[in-house]
């Protein structure tokens, strides 16, 4: 009999650990991290990404802004706390493949019925005088117990492993979103101090415009233009200052822009007094294609994400395997109080295993294993997807940067062309060699090439601060 018992015990472990061991078949995904070996052909490894952004932006007022909005803005402290709930998640996660101890302590009582297998047997039962089972019956206890799942598998510390994997990325998450946010107030700074060019030009162009319209003026008493020339340089000079509140308006809401990033209410914002042509961009290293994969967050956190999705596959299938419990208990307990702690008599103990793994019906069980293998393949096409997107990024600004420069050049030129002719136009009406139209219609096209030619200074300069987020730069 005791021979077949242990075969019986035998052949049961056997069907627990091979019942589990037929895996669904699974449709895996590799990650390609190949990226072509230059932007431009050139092998220079030198990068950008590699400055701090302290450094590359070097404008005091710019860099106290962006030092605020690190402390105040509200939804990077948003991202902040997600990256306390992963460290959490680690710790328990860690906690959960070690035992679990603890103490427990109770009362009862017991009143068995009479008409009950037990309280017949205890009816029945001889019992010496005075040593009476009490009824009803009190119950006494205390102890320590613990129970421990033994990690045969690997399951709980590839799930702790996974927990790690998730916290690291919520940090590269938090970097990827502090690169977009000195982005956003460095693009917002520079666009000030590109509207505060455009308004003085336009306060100079009014100046311009309204000695222009006296001097029509006093023509018109010479008997030398019309009334219509007068009235069409006075609503040159009206068109102009309307334009000064237009300015006025962008520069409020650049400035607001800039007060909800650093996270603070409407106010003045310090900044520089910067002629237009003290804004030159700085020479951007591009470095090598290579370099994204250590120097963007979004990358990096993209390639945790699959690293994780990869264990968590393997905790989906120890799922199939049988897990094995341990439980234990130690104590003493007692029907009055003063036979607790009566030792050996009061003392309890126990000790047990538990062996077990899903035979039948594990639909469930397949189900998160397929999942998580899903899960696992759409990591490795988002991480794919993340190296060409940086790649791209990077390609379009570097072509943005050097056809900015060309066409900055060329309004340079036509400016200053254009300023000549603003010259030449009014030497000749003086010398009633040019009507008012010629001189009006050069006064307006100096002006909008003159704006023009901000404008295109202003995306120089967004330019030069995208590449550099599209590097990897500005998180350090």
């Amino acid at each position: 009999m005791n021979k077949w018992k242990i075969y019986g015990v035998g052949l049961a472990c056997m069907s627990l650990t091979f019942g589990g061991c037929k895996l669904p078949t699974l449709v895996t995904k590799n990650e390609n991290k190949s990226v072509p070996g230059s932007y431009t052909g050139s092998a220079d490894s030198t990068n950008t990404a590699n400055i701090k952004w302290r450094d590359f932006f070097g404008d005091s007022y710019l860099n106290a802004l962006i030092d605020t909005a690190l402390n105040n803005n509200q939804e990077l402290n948003i991202v902040k706390q997600e990256i306390e709930i992963s460290r959490n998640e680690v710790r328990a996660r860690k906690g959960e493949y070690l035992p679990f101890v603890g103490l427990r302590g109770g009362a009862g009582v017991d009143k068995v019925a009479r008409y009950t297998n037990i309280g017949a047997m205890e009816a029945t039962t001889e019992i010496k005088p005075g040593k009476e089972m009490p009824d009803p019956l009190p119950d006494y206890a205390f102890g320590a117990y613990a129970n421990w799942e033994v990690d045969i598998w690997h399951k709980l510390r590839n799930a702790k492993k996974a927990a790690v994997q998730r916290y690291l990325s919520s940090i590269e998450g938090r970097n990827f979103m502090v690169t977009h946010l000195v982005a956003e107030i460095a693009n917002s700074y520079y666009e000030l101090l590109v509207l505060d060019n455009q308004l003085d030009i336009i306060n100079k162009n009014i100046d311009i415009q309204t000695n222009a319209l006296e001097i029509m003026k006093l023509q018109k008493e010479a008997t030398r233009v019309t009334e219509l020339a007068v009235r069409r340089f006075e609503a040159q000079v009206l068109k102009t200052r309307s334009l000064q509140y237009d300015i006025k308006q962008r520069i409020i809401e650049a400035e607001n822009r800039i007060n909800f990033l650093v996270g603070r209410f409407p106010q003045h914002v310090a900044r520089a007094t910067r002629d237009i042509e003290e804004l030159v961009p700085k020479t951007i290293q591009s470095g090598l294609p290579s370099q994204l994969l250590a120097n963007r967050p979004d990358i990096r956190q993209a390639e945790l994400d699959l690293s994780a999705t990869k264990l968590d596959v393997k905790v989906a299938r120890a799922r199939f395997y049988p897990s094995l419990g341990i439980t234990a208990g130690v104590g003493y307990q007692a029907f009055n109080p003063k036979f607790l702690l009566n030792t050996p008599e009061s003392m309890m103990y126990n000790i047990a295993g538990d062996l077990a793994a899903p035979l039948v019906n594990r639909n469930a069980i397949k189900a998160a294993y397929l999942n998580a293998n899903a899960k696992q393949v759409q990591a490795a096409y988002n991480y794919e997807r993340t190296i060409l997107r940086g790649y791209i990024e990077v390609a379009n600004q570097l072509s943005r940067i050097g056809n900015l420069e060309k066409s900055f050049d060329l309004k340079e030129k036509q400016v200053a062309a254009l300023q000549r002719s603003v010259n030449i136009s009014n030497d000749l009406f003086k010398s009633a060699r040019a009507d008012y139209m010629e001189v009006l219609l050069t006064q307006r096209d100096a002006l909008e090439a003159r704006f023009e030619l901000v404008e295109t200074r202003m995306q120089q300069m967004n330019a030069m601060v995208n590449i550099y987020q599209a590097l990897g730069g500005g998180w350090q």
